[in-house]
């Protein structure tokens, strides 16, 4: 009877003898991280969470065969964006330590490859030294992305897809988040409240100090969110369509 790791891609629904051979099988461990922040008056907090998740389980359902998904871990580092109710803050080594223990977990089992495809920001320099030390201190080798850093790889597509202006448009609660929201959970959207904010430092027009989701100047300030939006917005979520997400999707 062929083993049910042949073609479940939901880590938690083998069992331990089809984690043996899953291993065997070569499979790649997908780890998802996100956050639980504000995003804005338009988007709900699970942003973060929904749209790592939402891409991982597409690429397991359509690979099924080559890997496997974990559970998202659901919180992570957001101290700067507690200025805004319900946002829910794990310190930046608890959360480390946490991940960390997770591809430990997966490499002693004999997982050789691991991916942390994370969906909020300011996980990454934490991920970032996550995959370092699992590669310098276990047998497999873990690598990470941000899903919005994903659609680089076509080097034609942010340029047809962008309608936002660069840089600022793209960056928080924007045009790319709402979209890929859209696309996942409309219902989830209070479409009447979307509305552009631009990112106060961006309209300095420095050539130092800028954000994007996709580049940022040579020098970077992170404060309280507050400091720079009132409404926890940064970017033109005004340009996001449905359709837009599922291109993204």
């Amino acid at each position: 009877m062929a083993s049910r790791a042949a073609t479940e891609w939901r880590y938690e629904k083998l069992t331990w003898p089809e984690i043996n051979d899953a291993v065997e099988m070569g499979k790649v461990c997908v780890v998802p991280c996100g956050a639980v922040e504000q995003h804005g008056p338009h988007l709900p907090l699970d942003v973060d969470l929904m749209c790592p998740n939402g891409i991982a389980h597409g690429a397991g359902q359509a690979i099924a065969d080559k890997m496997l998904v974990l559970p998202i871990v659901a919180y992570g580092y957001t101290g700067h964006v507690m200025d805004f109710p319900g946002t829910i803050n794990q310190h930046f080594e608890h959360f480390m330590h946490h991940v960390l223990d997770i591809t430990r977990s997966l490499a002693y089992h004999g997982f050789k490859k691991i991916i942390l495809l994370n969906g909020h920001g300011s996980n990454m320099p934490n991920l970032d030294l996550v995959a370092r030390r699992t590669n310098l201190e276990t047998d497999a080798e873990c690598v990470l992305t941000g899903w919005w850093q994903l659609l680089t790889v076509d080097k034609q597509f942010l340029p047809n897809w962008r309608e936002s202006k660069f840089p600022g448009g793209c960056a928080h609660a924007c045009e790319l988040e709402t979209s890929l929201y859209l696309f996942l959970d409309e219902d989830g959207v209070r479409k009447d409240l979307i509305k552009n904010e631009e990112i106060s430092f961006n309209r300095e027009d420095s050539p130092f100090c800028w954000v994007d989701l996709f580049a940022q100047g040579p020098g970077t300030v992170v404060s309280w969110t507050s400091s720079y939006s009132e409404t926890g917005v940064l970017g033109e979520p005004e340009l996001a369509t449905k359709e837009k997400g599922q291109q993204v999707y």
